[in-house]
């Protein structure tokens, strides 16, 4: 148990709850549920608004203490993984029994857990979020007891995008399949004007754009291909000379390598190094999630406030996600692409900032990372999601009391 001030990986946010708890067992997990009121999960701690907050008498819980399972089944080709364990520390593992997941985000240090629950992801047409791996959940629900909801469960499609409101989720099972090298190559500019988006973000396994929205356009274009599958010619703009960091001017070192040199999926699905150990971070993050077709008029509507974006931006990264059904997911339902944004760390500078990208993006019926700063009111969220209904009766009937619903998700639910 701890007790000293809790903040967040960007430190926006300090949590009012009185204690920190990290219970070593499963069973000393399940009584600190049932004698509880208000329970929140903090996870990694790399949400940067206030999904984990349980309030001052809530309780506050870290699974870190839990044991860190990772059991292979080479056979099945699945993992089951425990609820506080990493994607870098689940990667090696999987790697190591010669198996792979289908994609990782650009940061390896989050947990598995938090990342479904909010709906993160990585990039690639074809490639669904993260929650997509997923085959099962283990949770310990409201009253101590434990719950396990799969594929083929009517619950499921509630039951990963979850935002932490329906039990604590003590172990997933994820699909798995052989194990792939990965070649990375960065290339340079590339202009907004007469954008082929969709042969742009076809063009590899795994792409990212890049912008510092200082100009109409990209600075840096990351490309990623699977060795096992043809490798497509790049022509639209020039490789990079020399090693590169999505924020110009930091160090690459921290980045995962580049130039085309083949090497496994875990060590260039990321954008950076398993073994670079980020520091609390100076930023902030939204990301909003639209219409696959919608990307070329997204991206020109940005261009149109570039001038007040840019000066309180560090970088804006573009990608494509492939539909989910989870019900929360914000790619729920829709071929996808995501914007993401890491600000400077100013809440007062960036905050009227993400309220004018949200009314630029308003008309393609973008969707906010759950995880991330955005200022949509609640009522536009509830009526993005057409499963929400179903989601709330979930929530109803696993956790009547809601002792799970924080005010975030209060708000998201309309209760």
């Amino acid at each position: 148990m701890t007790t000293e001030t809790l903040t967040n990986w960007a430190r926006n946010i300090t949590y009012t709850a009185k204690e920190l708890h990290r219970p070593h067992s499963v069973e000393a997990l399940r009584a600190l549920v049932a004698g509880s009121d208000k329970v929140r999960v903090l996870g990694s701690g790399h949400s940067f608004n206030a999904i984990a907050e349980p309030g001052p008498e809530g309780l506050l819980l870290s699974l870190t203490g839990l044991p860190p399972a990772i059991e292979v089944d080479t056979a099945a080709r699945t993992v089951r993984v425990g609820g506080g364990v990493r994607y870098a520390e689940l990667a090696r593992t999987a790697h190591a029994h010669g198996l792979a997941l289908h994609n990782m985000a650009s940061l390896p240090h989050i947990s598995v857990a938090g990342s479904v629950a909010t709906g993160t992801h990585g990039s690639g047409d074809g490639n669904g979020p993260l929650a997509a791996a997923v085959r099962e959940v283990e949770l310990v629900a409201a009253d101590g007891t434990t719950l396990s909801l799969a594929r083929g469960d009517e619950r499921f499609g509630g039951a990963v995008t979850s935002l932490g409101a329906l039990g604590v989720v003590t172990a997933l099972t994820l699909d798995l399949e052989p194990a792939f090298e990965v070649s990375q190559r960065v290339f340079g500019e590339l202009s907004l004007a007469d954008l082929d988006f969709t042969a742009v973000a076809a063009s590899a396994y795994s792409v990212s754009l890049f912008t510092r929205w200082q100009r109409s356009g990209f600075d840096q274009v990351w490309v990623k291909h699977r060795a096992d599958r043809p490798r497509q010619d790049f022509p639209w703009a020039a490789p990079a000379t020399e090693a590169a960091h999505p924020v110009p001017g930091m160090p690459a070192v921290n980045c995962t390598e580049q130039f085309g040199v083949p090497g496994p999926w875990h060590q260039r699905l990321p954008h950076f190094r398993a073994e670079f150990t980020p520091s609390s971070g100076e930023e902030l993050q939204s990301e909003y999630l639209l219409p696959r077709a919608c990307a070329v008029a997204a991206l020109h509507a940005l261009d149109e406030v570039r001038r007040v974006v840019a000066p309180v931006l560090q970088i804006c990264e573009v990608r494509t996600v492939a539909a989910d059904e989870q019900w929360l997911s914000p790619a729920h339902g829709r071929d996808t692409v995501a914007l993401h944004f890491t600000w400077i760390a100013d809440t007062a500078a960036v905050a009227p900032v993400v309220r004018q990208v949200e009314e630029a993006l308003a008309p393609f019926g973008a969707r906010p990372h759950w995880g991330k700063v955005f200022a949509v009111p609640a009522a536009a969220l509830r009526a993005s999601y057409p499963r929400l209904g179903d989601f709330r009766t979930l929530a109803d009937t696993l956790d009547p009391a809601g002792k799970f619903r924080n005010a975030f998700v209060r708000e998201v639910l309309g209760v």
